[in-house]
């Protein structure tokens, strides 16, 4: 990946995980991720392609344990990343939404890029794993997330019957709704989008 004015590269080390994230919010969806959970980096290459950013996801995590450690302080670090690569705001749109189905799935994701952390999230996943991924912490990913990034996030999983069409059209319409407030909009070029002057 190349250095653009909205890259950010991250690392953070603690006696649970060593994480290395590379992040270019302008890239062209290109990813290369190692989190040692093949779901979650399904997941995460949903992220890279239907964001069109270029995300390098490394871990060291304690999966003897479980995921939980890993998953979750992905979330941290992509918040840190998120929040260094997209700088002062000036001219994006700062308002996303998406809806994604898959099948007989769908989900809504609304962000708000506020620079307030806070999460709604109601995904009742019909099963507690999908391959070696515990559906529970996607809620641990996405709160990791919006704390360290400062944005306003609402996941709502509108129907579903199978977990790993659910956790997809959940991945896949964050990724598109945070690709909306992410651009930069013609009509507001250089102005950051709040009437307080600051986000």
């Amino acid at each position: 990946m190349t250095s653009t004015a909205r890259y950010a590269q991250v690392q953070r080390d603690t006696a649970e995980t060593k994480i290395c994230i590379a992040l270019n919010l302008d890239g062209t969806g290109q990813s290369r991720l190692a989190t040692g959970i093949g779901f979650f980096d399904h997941m995460l290459d949903q992220l890279a392609r239907h964001g069109l950013m270029d995300l390098e996801v490394q871990v060291e995590g304690d999966l003897h344990i479980d995921g939980h450690h890993t998953v979750e302080d992905v979330g941290i670090t992509l918040g840190q990343a998120f929040s260094k690569a997209v700088g002062d705001k000036k001219g994006v749109r700062r308002y996303g939404h998406a809806y994604v189905p898959l099948d007989e799935a769908l989900s809504r994701v609304v962000i708000d890029l506020s620079g307030r952390p806070g999460l709604h999230m109601d995904v009742p996943f019909t099963a507690s794993m999908v391959g070696g991924f515990d559906t529970q912490l996607t809620f641990e990913f996405f709160q990791g997330f919006v704390n360290h990034a400062g944005v306003t996030l609402h996941i709502d999983n509108l129907r579903g019957k199978n977990a790993h069409h659910q956790a997809e059209t959940v991945f896949k319409a964050f990724a598109r709704a945070l690709r909306m407030a992410v651009e930069f909009d013609a009509r507001s070029a250089n102005m950051i989008p709040s009437t307080k002057g600051a986000l």
